[in-house]
């Protein structure tokens, strides 16, 4: 009985490390990549990079060239691509090291930019947007340069109200 006793601190000692390495083991968050010159990027609303649907509230009558909020909790984002030998992907180009999402609206909010990779932001409420239809989210890089290439969705517009 006595040799178990003095067994136990022994398998505790054991479990702890391996705990503690188990815990080491664990793959750390990874930083948000950079945007910088010279890369293929494709641009994402709500995660899609093409024909994508962006939700918007237009309560009342439907028809005519009607505009409305978008939905909280849309977003858009970039993320690295490859150069498919067409004109698919965007390209920063030489000088680009953020990209400034453009909605295709005149906008009095400051402008969506993004700076790293697989980063998301909202889409602004405060834009107009149409109630229906479709339209382009075009993610431009900047600051630009004669190499710089844009990338665009195409979206749907869905009113919620209906």
């Amino acid at each position: 009985m006595r040799d178990q006793h003095h067994r136990l601190p022994l398998y505790g000692t054991i479990a702890a490390a391996l705990l503690a390495a188990a815990g080491s083991a664990a793959p750390a968050a990874a930083d948000p990549l950079p945007i910088g010159p010279q890369q293929y990027f494709s641009g994402l609303v709500n995660d899609v990079s093409d024909n994508a649907v962006i939700k918007v509230v237009c309560p009342g009558p439907v028809g005519g060239d009607r505009t409305g909020h978008p939905v909280s909790g849309q977003s858009v984002a970039v993320a690295p691509s490859r150069d498919s030998g067409g004109a698919i992907a965007g390209y920063t180009g030489d000088a680009a090291d953020h990209i400034v999402v453009d909605f295709g609206v005149v906008s009095t909010t400051k402008p969506t930019t993004l700076a790293a990779y697989s980063t998301k932001a909202d889409i602004p409420t405060d834009l107009s947007l149409p109630c229906s239809g479709t339209g382009e989210v075009t993610f431009v890089p900047a600051p630009t340069s004669d190499t710089a290439r844009s990338d665009v969705v195409t979206v749907t517009y869905e009113n919620i109200a209906l």
